[in-house]
């Protein structure tokens, strides 16, 4: 079993955190969208576009399913995973921390490119569509919200470690 599970939206620095947290844990860290890119030898975005959002999401939950069950580590999570009802279901039990970011920061880190296929057509508007969709989601699974705003990573990852058990 993991020992954190990370999830927000895109540019709440989930990837990032995740990777200093490992490091201040002494853990592993997997995150299931480079896992999913990797196994299919291709980007998010070309999965999207070649076979659709269906099938990125089928790829996706046996991902997440699988690292739920086998890292123990930090995992990071793709924004959308969460709201898949599996998914959702297979992370009650689990240490989740929902990093939450508003959309002046989300821009800033992530500069909505062409590589996240949701938010390709008017970014902005997208992003916050995305969000008020998944807000909810993100609470529900949450064992604890750490505000990412204007905050760097070793502040955050900093927070995340202590509030799973380790002050580094």
């Amino acid at each position: 079993m993991p020992r954190v599970v990370l999830v927000g939206p895109p540019g709440s620095g989930k990837s990032t955190t995740g990777a200093t947290v490992a490091e201040l844990l002494g853990v592993g860290f997997h995150d299931t969208d480079a896992a999913v890119e990797a196994a299919a030898g291709r980007s998010i975005a070309d999965i999207f576009v070649e076979d659709g959002e269906p099938a990125f999401r089928d790829l996706e939950r046996a991902e997440v399913s699988r690292a739920l069950a086998a890292e123990d580590g930090v995992v990071a999570l793709g924004g959308g995973a969460p709201v898949d009802p599996t998914t959702e279901a297979a992370l009650a039990g689990h240490t989740v921390v929902f990093l939450d970011v508003g959309i002046a920061d989300a821009a800033k880190r992530v500069g909505f490119a062409a590589s996240r296929p949701l938010l390709a057509v008017n970014p902005r508007a997208s992003w916050v569509r995305l969000m008020e969709a998944r807000r909810p989601v993100y609470e529900r699974v949450a064992t604890h919200t750490v505000d990412t705003a204007g905050r760097g990573v070793d502040e955050v990852a900093g927070e995340v470690a202590r509030l799973v058990g380790t002050d580094p």
